[in-house]
C-alpha cells in the first residue's frame, strides 16, 4: 500500500469515527458581559476572510472576541488565515468537525459552499455552539427547516448572514408601515446588478489549487461525484450542484430586508424566470427575476450579471394603497398617493416626509447584534424561522426557473404543492432540470475499506 493511499484511508478512518465527538454537546459556557467570545472560523475564502478581518478588527478594537481555531478543505487559505488571526498551525483544520470538538469555542462562522450549510450549522448546534450561517442559509427548503427546528430545540443563536437585515432604514421604514402612513402594502420591487467582461463568479482559478492542497471529496460532500475540477472549486456558484446563482448569492440581500418590513412569513407562490443571455460560461443564469406571492402583496425581484444599468433604473420602492417608500443613501422618502395627500398630511405633518438614517457599517452592526444576543440570548435580526421563511422563497424562485413551472406553497402545512412536471414545449434555460442525486456528506458515508 502506498503512502498516499495509506493516509487516505487513515483519514476516513478518522472522518467516520469524528461525528461521535462532535455531536455530543459540551456544557456550553455562560458569557458573562465581560467574557470574550471565542469564534471557530469554518470557510475561509472570499467572504470568510471578509468576516475574519472584520473579527479581528473588533477584538483589537472592542478585546470581546477572539478567534481561536480555523478549518478549511484549502491549504493555501488554511494557512493564509491563521497567520490573519495570528494562530499557531495547530489550531487549523481541514475536518470542521475538529473545530466543533473544542470545548473553548462559543461560536462558529459558516463561510462555505451552499450545499454544505445544512450539515456544518445541525452539526454545529448539535455540537452546542451558537452559529453565523452565511446566506443562502441552506440549499434546500427541508434542510430550512430542520435548521429551524434545531434551533428552537436546542435554545441556540443563529443569525443568518444577510447584514441588510441590520440596516437601520428597512426598521425605520417597518414604523412607517406599522403607523399606517402608506396603508395596506400591495407590492415591493428590488434589483441587484452587475457587469463585467468575463462574467460574474469567474473567479482566478489559483495555480496552487490542485488535488495534493484540496481536499475535492470534502468539498463535494452532498453534491454529485465528480472528477477533480479546478474551475468548479474556484468558481462553484456558476453550477447547480452547489449553488442557486443569482437567487441564493444576492437576492437574498434584497428578499429579507423586504420581509422584515412587510410581514416575516411564507409565501404562496413563486415564480422564476431570465436566461444565460450573454455569459454562456454557467449552468446558473446571467440573467433573472422572481415574483414571489404572499397573499396580500407581492415581491419582484430583478437581477443582471451582464448590465449594471437596472440599479438606477429599479430603486427600492415599498408600494401602499396610500402611499409609497423609497429608498435613498442613508434616508427614507415617504410619498403620499395625490387622493391620500390630505391624510398624510394630517397625520406627519408634511407633504413629503423624509427620514435620515445614519448608520456607519451594516456589516459590523450585524456581526454585533449576533454577538450582544450570545450574550443575553435573544433573537437576531436574521433568526433561524426568518431564514427558512427567505430561504422558501428563495429556492421555489430556482425550482420555478429550472423547470419552467410556478411553484405553489402551504404556508400552512409548510410544504411544496405537488405539480406534474415540466411546462409542455418549455424551451428555458432550466428545461432539464432534474436534481441528480444528492450524496451524503462525507462524513456521513461509511469509510472504505
Amino acid at each position: 500500500m502506498d503512502t498516499k493511499t495509506a493516509s487516505r484511508r487513515s483519514f476516513l478512518a478518522h472522518a467516520a469515527a469524528a461525528p461521535a465527538v462532535a455531536a455530543t454537546p459540551a456544557a456550553s459556557r455562560v458569557l458573562g458581559a465581560n467574557d470574550r467570545i471565542n469564534i471557530g472560523m469554518i470557510g475561509t475564502g472570499s467572504k470568510g476572510r471578509s468576516h475574519l478581518r472584520r473579527l479581528m478588527a473588533r477584538a483589537s478594537d472592542q478585546d470581546d472576541v477572539r478567534v481561536t481555531a480555523i478549518s478549511d478543505i484549502y491549504r493555501k487559505r488554511r494557512e493564509e488565515a491563521l497567520d490573519l488571526a495570528q494562530l499557531g498551525g495547530e489550531r487549523g483544520y481541514v475536518d470542521y468537525r475538529e473545530v466543533l470538538a473544542q470545548p473553548d469555542i462559543d461560536a462558529v462562522w459558516i463561510s462555505t459552499p451552499d450545499h454544505w450549510h445544512a450539515t456544518m450549522a445541525l452539526d454545529a448546534l448539535a455540537a452546542g455552539k451558537d452559529v453565523y450561517l452565511e446566506k443562502p442559509m441552506t440549499y434546500t427548503i427541508e434542510e430550512a427547516r430542520r435548521i429551524a427546528e434545531a434551533v428552537e430545540s436546542t435554545g441556540r443563536v443563529l443569525q443568518v448572514g444577510s447584514q441588510h437585515v441590520s440596516d437601520l432604514r428597512y426598521h425605520q421604514a417597518r414604523k412607517v408601515i406599522d403607523e399606517g402612513w402608506i396603508g395596506p402594502v400591495v407590492w415591493a420591487q428590488n434589483t441587484y446588478c452587475r457587469n463585467s467582461l468575463y462574467g460574474e463568479w469567474n473567479y482566478t482559478v489559483d495555480p496552487e489549487g490542485t488535488p495534493e492542497n484540496i481536499d475535492w471529496e470534502k468539498f463535494l460532500g452532498s453534491a454529485p461525484a465528480r472528477p477533480f475540477s479546478p474551475e468548479r472549486f474556484f468558481r462553484w456558484r456558476k453550477y447547480w450542484d452547489y449553488s442557486g446563482g443569482i437567487a441564493t448569492d444576492l437576492f437574498y440581500h434584497r428578499l429579507a430586508p423586504l420581509m422584515l418590513m412587510m410581514g416575516k412569513k411564507f409565501p404562496s407562490r413563486v415564480s422564476g424566470h431570465g436566461g444565460i443571455y450573454v455569459h454562456r460560461e454557467r449552468e446558473v443564469p446571467d440573467t433573472y427575476a422572481t415574483v414571489i406571492e404572499y397573499g396580500s402583496h407581492y415581491v419582484n425581484l430583478s437581477a443582471s450579471m451582464a448590465s449594471s444599468a437596472g440599479n438606477a433604473g429599479m430603486p427600492t420602492v415599498v408600494y401602499g394603497h396610500e402611499g409609497a417608500i423609497t429608498f435613498l443613501p442613508n434616508a427614507i422618502e415617504v410619498r403620499p398617493e395625490y387622493q391620500f395627500a390630505s391624510k398624510f398630511r394630517e397625520s406627519t405633518g408634511q407633504d413629503v416626509l423624509r427620514i435620515e438614517v445614519e448608520q456607519a457599517d451594516v456589516s459590523n452592526a450585524h456581526i454585533g447584534n449576533f454577538l450582544d444576543c450570545m450574550r443575553d440570548r435573544s433573537k437576531p435580526a436574521f433568526d433561524a424561522q426568518f431564514g427558512y421563511q427567505a430561504m422558501t422563497a428563495i429556492r421555489l424562485g430556482v425550482d420555478s426557473y429550472r423547470s419552467g413551472r410556478m411553484m405553489a406553497f402551504d404556508p400552512h402545512g409548510q410544504r411544496v404543492l405537488p405539480f406534474a412536471g415540466p411546462r409542455p414545449g418549455y424551451e428555458g434555460s432550466g428545461k432539464n432540470f432534474e436534481e441528480p442525486p444528492r450524496r451524503p456528506p462525507r462524513n456521513q458515508r461509511p469509510a472504505s475499506g
